[in-house]
């Protein structure tokens, strides 16, 4: 699919306000790390591996105009600028991968001139964005090798173009798929209660012409039952090394509703959703959002005003419920720890 989710221009970050779709597609340059931070709280650039980008880039913008030539005061200002950067976010750890791989360049180099590492930090950032596009392309070969002509699959959230560099995790399957002449349908969930699935997935896939049905998150049993569901794909966030996955919220539902109606669930990450530190999915931070996303239809109220609201953006589903993650290197079907860093680390 082709669209730039996100994009560096040589002094600003440019992306897709994703809070405008899909009735308007408006470009944001982020000119300052400011206005890149609240575009990352505020959803306005999301999804796991576009934040790891965003983040990578975000560290170019903050150096853009720093004067100074004095190696271990830089060497500091990087370092600041990647702890405030991570803090927009805590549950994608592709941001903090991204943000490591950052800060690691100034650390082991702290002899470089300010100018060399400058130059070195943006070709790290156009790095990351490159090895997204090649990883999105080698998932989406290995995840389409699972759908044959006439499958009806199902999707939460938005794991596409929107997400990614190119065109995406979960939907990179759908896509590659297409080309690869495949026949087949997509049921996307709404996704609530920001509505990526009916705002992103749905937008994604209908500009794409893949056959996409759009339907409430409460409807998943229903159409599994009664109509048939041959396969799901969903994205994630942060995998923990024994394949526990965590997404959008309403993914773990997915998954217990795929055990009971024995349709095989898939996860479809690269390498650099993994947090291989992290022994199971208890152990992963789940953002807590705004009551208002949950009270609110955009300014509308629909809820009694003061009502207690609990709003986590995430859950995770256990690798017990998961037939396998998609990632780069093919499919790891046997989830646990020993075999997923065998994987991940040949």
């Amino acid at each position: 699919m082709a669209i730039d989710t996100i994009r560096w221009t040589g002094d600003a970050v440019r992306i897709i306000d994703q809070t405008l779709l899909p009735n308007e597609l408006v470009y944001l340059d982020c000119k300052d790390v400011k206005t890149l931070w609240d575009a990352i709280k505020t959803l306005k650039v999301r999804g796991a591996p576009a934040l790891g980008i965003a983040a990578a880039y975000g560290v170019v913008l903050g150096i853009k105009d720093y004067k100074g030539t004095d190696t271990p005061k830089f060497v500091k200002h990087v370092c600041d600028l990647c702890d405030y950067i991570g803090k927009s976010r805590p549950t994608a750890v592709n941001l903090f991968n991204a943000l490591a791989q950052m800060r690691g360049l100034v650390l082991y180099n702290p002899d470089k001139p300010v100018q060399i590492l400058k130059a070195v930090l943006e070709a790290e950032a156009n790095a990351i964005f490159e090895e997204d596009r090649a990883v999105c392309r080698s998932m989406g070969k290995h995840g389409a090798s699972l759908i044959k002509n006439g499958m009806t699959c199902m999707t939460v959230c938005n794991a596409g173009a929107l997400a990614t560099a190119d065109y995406g995790t979960a939907l990179g399957v759908f896509y590659a798929a297409k080309e690869a002449g495949k026949k087949f349908r997509v049921f996307a969930l709404e996704t609530r209660p920001l509505l990526q699935g009916a705002r992103l997935t749905a937008w994604e896939l209908q500009k794409n012409k893949i056959d996409v049905t759009l339907i409430c998150d409460n409807m998943a049993a229903s159409v599994m039952r009664n109509i048939g569901i041959d396969l799901i794909f969903a994205g994630a966030d942060r995998i923990a090394s024994n394949g526990d996955a965590a997404n959008k919220i309403g993914t773990y539902m997915l998954g217990v509703l795929a055990k009971h109606h024995k349709v095989p669930f898939y996860i479809v990450a690269p390498k650099t959703t993994f947090d291989l530190k992290i022994k199971t999915g208890k152990d992963i931070p789940i953002e807590e959002r705004s009551p208002e996303e949950v009270t609110h239809f955009g300014l509308r109220p629909t809820a009694p005003k003061g009502i207690k609201v609990f709003n986590p953006a995430f859950d995770v589903t256990p690798n017990e419920l998961i037939a396998g993650i998609v990632t780069e290197y093919g499919i790891i079907r046997k989830l646990d720890a020993k075999n997923i860093r065998n994987v991940l680390t040949k």
